[in-house]
């Protein structure tokens, strides 16, 4: 095939095709100008705007359990606040100058106000319990908007699993599947009724589709096939709970009438295929042994307690660290190829090869 000849008439007349004359010519110029001066972005200039954080007030307090109370955040000023859709979380920066991710438990059809509900946990790192003695009504606070990484798809057939407090994501999924008359059902979990948020509202939107099941009165706790006993056949699982609850559903999924299965985590995921490796505070700081499964973020945290950390899942960046030297292995979901040769390291899950020292900007 000739590519300089023009193609014959689309009629198969002897002629060159005049419209495909025209449209060459007119690529032959159009395609150069898009480099131009006048047309081409400046690589310096950055794609967009950063996003200014939403500022919010603590317009109630809820106790939901002894351990579990419910704060719901307006704007100031009385207006509506960006949309949300079922899954979505929020990124709360607290006084402490803390940041949190805490998912929204409300009605996404509600925009002048965001439910979020939090468990305290005395041993964990900080922002639950600064959450339970210092956000009381009238408390200011900003935020990231509303992103989400647990995104409901609605199918037909949905079973939605929560673990204790994370029945969070799973409540506006099935206010979702309930407003548009999908086959749903429901399975809350926990140590006892009185550890269980959120009865009353899921009882209110169709008891026949919710059950409470509780460690207690059955005799321990639920194994995956008892969990996924109740999946309508092809049914998609949502599932939000601790990680003991999440592996004993993978395991059981195949076996089940369940299709899919969509889940997220209280915290981090259990370290796989890692191995030993260590890192260094500064060029001459001291050097921290990494096991194989532990992650650099926590053994960092033993010697810099100050450093911040959120998602512990590698999508919040708030750990964010730069490495002098060594080569890691990046595991996140955030950085792009640019950070991440600029020297960005997400130390709750990027790791690096066995023996290998990584020197941190600590």
């Amino acid at each position: 095939m000739d590519l300089l000849t023009p193609p014959p008439d689309l009629y198969g007349r002897p002629r060159a095709d005049g419209f495909i004359r025209w449209l060459t010519a007119f690529g032959d110029r159009y395609s150069p100008a898009l480099g131009g001066p006048l047309l081409r972005r400046n690589p310096r200039r950055p794609l967009s705007r950063p996003t200014q954080p939403l500022r919010l007030v603590v317009a109630e307090r809820r106790q939901l359990t002894a351990d579990v109370i419910e704060l719901i955040l307006v704007d100031p000023s009385g207006g509506p606040l960006p949309g949300w859709q079922p899954g979505a979380h929020l990124r709360l920066a607290l006084p402490s100058g803390r940041e949190r991710h805490y998912s929204l438990s409300g009605d996404p059809a509600d925009r002048t106000a965001y439910s979020i509900a939090v468990r305290r946990l005395p041993e964990g790192g900080g922002g639950s319990v600064e959450v339970h003695d210092a956000l009381y009504p009238g408390t200011r606070l900003t935020a990231r908007r509303p992103r989400n990484g647990f995104a409901f798809c609605a199918e037909p057939a949905v079973l939605l699993l929560a673990g204790g407090i994370g029945i969070t994501p799973l409540l506006p999924m099935a206010r979702e599947a309930q407003r548009h008359g999908l086959d749903w059902r429901l399975v809350h979990v926990g140590r006892s009724a009185d550890t269980l948020p959120y009865t009353d509202e899921l009882r209110a939107l169709d008891p026949h589709r919710v059950v409470l099941r509780t460690d207690d009165e059955h005799g321990g706790v639920p194994t995956g096939p008892e969990l996924l006993a109740l999946a309508p056949r092809g049914a998609a699982v949502y599932c939000c709970g601790p990680a003991p609850m999440l592996a004993a559903v993978q395991r059981a999924l195949d076996g089940s009438p369940a299709a899919s299965l969509h889940f997220e985590r209280f915290g981090a995921a259990p370290v796989t295929g890692g191995e030993p490796f260590t890192v260094r505070l500064g060029t001459e700081g001291p050097t921290l042994d990494v096991p194989a499964d532990r992650s650099a973020l926590d053994v960092l945290r033993e010697t810099r307690p100050d450093l911040p950390y959120s998602c512990h899942q590698g999508f919040c960046g708030t750990c964010e660290v730069r490495v002098l030297a060594g080569s890691p292995d990046h595991r996140d979901r955030r950085l792009t190829p640019e950070q991440r040769a600029a020297g960005a390291l997400l130390p709750c899950v990027s790791r690096a090869a066995e023996g290998e020292t990584l020197v941190l900007d600590l």
